[in-house]
């Protein structure tokens, strides 16, 4: 077995047992921090897949920005004193499990019945080279600038809005 598939063994088993953790407990901040665990997991199998740039954005962007504000969300709304959603409609919890049933058995039919592609090495080769952090970053640079400044600005604008917004009076 080499170190790749021992890695993935490893990451796909952290991320299986985070996410059954994070939908298995009653505290929200603590399935949160599953959640984290899961992005992690993630990131990790994305570098096994030579995907860096991806296995990046996926750190900072969700693990980061995205928890913090669902941690802040959790924590401003107090879900301890909402109603649960299963007492109010029982219904609900039969059309979850036969989701979860649906879910299931899409999986086993992968697992057992797909056909992979046929690939050939070289594609690979250039299917690798894609997700590089350097050819990422000439794509951006270069095919597509004037996408990239016009979110720039529109961000731009929109951060000025927000702080317009918020400030009582000019002084």
């Amino acid at each position: 077995m080499t170190l790749e598939i021992i890695l993935f063994i490893l990451f796909a088993l952290i991320g299986a047992a985070s996410g059954v953790l994070m939908i298995t407990r009653k505290n929200p901040v603590m399935s949160a921090l599953f959640l984290i665990l899961n992005f992690a997991a993630l990131a990790g199998v994305y570098l096994l897949l030579n995907a860096q740039f991806i296995a990046v954005v996926q750190i900072i962007v969700y693990a980061g920005a995205i928890m913090v504000l669902f941690l802040f969300v959790i924590m401003l709304l107090r879900p301890d004193a909402e109603i649960s959603i299963l007492r109010t409609n029982p219904l609900l919890k039969y059309v979850a499990i036969g989701v979860g049933v649906l879910v299931f058995a899409q999986l086993i039919y992968l697992i057992f019945f797909f056909k992979p592609l046929n690939i050939t090495p070289s594609d690979v080769a250039e299917r690798i080279q894609i997700g590089t952090v350097e050819n990422i970053g000439t794509e951006i640079y270069t095919k597509y600038i004037i996408p990239v400044q016009v979110a720039g600005f529109l961000l731009l604008s929109a951060t000025i809005g927000a702080l317009v917004l918020a400030k009582k009076k000019f002084e």
